[in-house]
């Protein structure tokens, strides 16, 4: 069995690391290259960084940042934000990202998914799926979850699968900043549909909700934020108790 991997999330705006609801009333939390190294020592499997600043200055200083990163931290580390065409991705793969993760672009243009991964490679490809459930429909939702789109969740996962994509990324803007858990039966769903990983992100509470989703749900990864920014637990401990459930994890 391949172990489950643990995966902090580092929102970053102007080459700090930050954390708010929505992107609104954030909070620096760090700086994202020191933040990034102590999450590698303790025991993160991956990181994942988001750049949150849309304007060009802040591309520009977010490519530095990936490239100091890359320098600094001996884990994989996936990045995304902002990233709409094949030059985006490239710029930060040569600055050193292992991974990016596109979103509302590639619901925009689906091709997207095929460019990047014909040119790089699927294992490059983390398809970030935002969604909603309306009754028993779950909507694909673009632009941080504020636009609904006519997309469904299972049909687009497939697609990004069938496209290239080497993971999905899957959020429920329902359960998403709940802190309530996962919605274990659709993450189960998608993973038994699908061959390649899904990580799941938004809604962990502590360690009973991340253990149900990679058991129950049987997610590949379990993403989180404000549980390790805020200390309420370290990922050696997340890690220690995952294992002391039998699950497997790399300890």
């Amino acid at each position: 069995m391949v172990a489950k991997r643990i995966i902090p999330c580092l929102d970053v705006k102007e080459g700090r690391t930050v954390k708010g609801i929505n992107f609104e009333g954030l909070r620096d939390v760090g700086d994202a290259v020191e933040l990034g190294r102590y999450y590698a020592g303790e025991g993160a499997d991956e990181l994942v960084y988001l750049d949150i600043s849309a304007t060009y200055e802040g591309r520009h200083t977010f490519t530095e940042l990936v490239r100091k990163i890359s320098d600094n931290i001996n884990i994989p580390f996936t990045v995304g934000g902002g990233i709409s065409t094949i030059d985006d991705a490239s710029r930060l793969l040569d600055a050193g990202a292992d991974k990016i993760s596109i979103n509302s672009a590639a619901v925009q243009n689906p091709g997207l998914i095929d460019l990047i991964a014909n040119k790089y490679g699927s294992q490059f490809v983390v398809l970030a799926i935002d969604a909603r459930q309306t009754g028993d429909v779950w909507h694909i939702t673009t632009h941080g979850g504020h636009h609904q789109t006519d997309r469904e969740l299972f049909a687009w996962a497939r697609e990004g699968q069938e496209r290239g994509a080497g993971e999905i990324l899957f959020t429920s803007m329902n359960h998403d900043g709940t802190r309530n858990g996962y919605p274990c039966d659709t993450f189960a769903r998608l993973s038994s549909m699908l061959s390649i990983p899904i990580i799941a992100s938004g809604g962990a509470g502590g360690v009973d909700d991340i253990a149900d989703v990679l058991t129950i749900g049987s997610a590949d990864a379990a993403l989180a934020a404000s549980i390790f920014h805020y200390g309420e637990i370290t990922i050696h401990e997340l890690k220690q108790q995952l294992h002391n459930r039998q699950i497997k994890v790399r300890l």
